[in-house]
């Protein structure tokens, strides 16, 4: 049986009969990988614990005709660990990595996302920001580059420059008033920004901004990440907003 190795983040995990577990990671070079870690819910086994969600690893498998068989682990970072001491840290860890298995395909390289979601964990273990601004900032990041990139000055539909007050989740953004279909949202002109500078990477004024310009960005995110998703995100209902 052919060899790999790759560095790995672990997206989820499943039991499997009495003492193994059906672990999906994302890889740096070759994508979303499902793998089988045989005994590792013995509490002998050698690396069970390397193999919980938000673990980076450097894994060694030999390839199956349907999964393929972990043979060794080394930890790289233990974000997961970290992560988990906090609650909040880590429901929005959870909705991190539950996406991130949404938005990628298996054995398709996905090295944007890999480093995305490297970044976001790491950001939430080192507590660099706000959980929730490093949640909402992963999600809009992660749209953008599975295609989805909202927008948030100029309207989404026709391109007229911007500022624009409507906010429309299916047309992919602001709207002007003459795009502007019914029911579209009149959020704050503080929370557009905010979302512009989480889309964007720009954390001073994202970690200035109000308690209640965050939580309708949150809505705003959360709902334009479900519509393009076309389902919705189980782990996003735990995250304290």
């Amino acid at each position: 049986m052919p060899l790999y190795r790759d560095e790995a983040i672990v997206l989820r995990t499943h039991k499997l009969g009495e003492a193994d577990r059906i672990v999906t990671v994302l890889s740096r070079r070759l994508g979303k990988l499902r793998m089988v870690g045989k005994g590792v819910r013995r509490t002998k086994s050698r690396f069970g614990a390397r193999l919980e969600p938000g673990m980076h690893i450097d894994v060694q498998c030999y390839e199956g005709r349907n999964l393929d068989t972990v043979t060794q682990v080394e930890t790289l970072d233990s974000w997961g660990e970290t992560i988990s001491r906090d609650y909040r840290s880590w429901t929005s860890a959870v909705a991190v990595l539950e996406t991130c298995d949404r938005l990628t395909e298996e054995r398709e390289p996905a090295l944007q996302q890999y480093l995305l979601l490297a970044g976001a964990l790491r950001s939430m273990a080192d507590r660099d920001h706000d959980a929730g601004l490093v949640l909402d900032a992963y999600l809009l990041r992660a749209m953008a580059i599975g295609g989805y990139a909202p927008s948030f000055h100029d309207c989404a539909k026709c391109g007229a420059p911007g500022p624009h007050r409507a906010f429309h989740v299916a047309a992919g953004g602001v709207v002007c008033p003459v795009c502007r279909p019914p029911g579209s949202a009149a959020p704050a002109p503080e929370t557009l920004r905010l979302l512009a500078a989480l889309l964007a990477g720009d954390w001073a004024p994202a970690d200035a901004s109000d308690d209640r310009h965050r939580h309708e960005g949150s809505g705003l995110t959360a709902a334009f990440l479900q519509w393009h998703l076309e389902r919705g995100i189980r782990s996003l209902r735990m995250v304290e907003r």
